[in-house]
């Protein structure tokens, strides 16, 4: 079945894994650094957070993570959930959990974020924003109808100005 994954910053719980029972002997910073490691095998991450645990809890750490794709925050919780991923004593792991009384608005994402899910869904190594192709001759001598052009490049070009973005 496919997904669809929308340019904007993911807020739904079915993308968001909550990671607990994290040890207190490394850093936060370490922690972020194997978590990331370790999750980014099932699907491009939006974000990893890692918090230390309550005063009232014992010392340690959780995480929340961030997916792009609600697939791949699920099957990252099925294979991680109760594992010794990268410490002595298995970790917890569940996904978020639904609040339909809370709704939020959609949030574009920055450029660079978007070029980071574009390169991951798309194959690509790199998108650029220079101009890599410069038109100088009239659209109809490459055998496309002028009508096939969007008005805005096709005005372009009328204009004298040979090169289109």
């Amino acid at each position: 079945m496919a997904e669809l994954v929308s340019f904007t910053v993911p807020t739904e719980s079915d993308k968001t894994l909550l990671v607990w029972e994290l040890s207190s002997g490394p850093t936060a910073e370490a922690l972020h650094h194997s978590l990331f490691a370790v999750f980014s095998q099932f699907g491009l991450l939006f974000s990893v957070r890692v918090f230390p645990n309550a005063a009232v809890a014992r010392p340690g750490f959780y995480a929340i993570i961030k997916f792009y794709s609600a697939r791949d925050a699920h099957r990252a919780q099925k294979a991680c959930d109760q594992k010794q991923l990268f410490q002595n004593s298995p970790v917890k792991v569940r996904l978020g959990t639904k609040h339909k009384a809370v709704q939020h608005q959609a949030l574009a994402l920055n450029s660079s974020q978007c070029q980071e899910l574009a390169n991951y869904y798309f194959g690509f190594n790199g998108w650029s924003k220079r101009i890599i192709k410069r038109w100088c001759c009239h659209p109809m001598s490459a055998g496309v109808p002028e009508l096939a052009w969007p008005r805005r490049l096709w005005m372009t070009w009328r204009k004298g100005h040979y090169h289109f973005l």
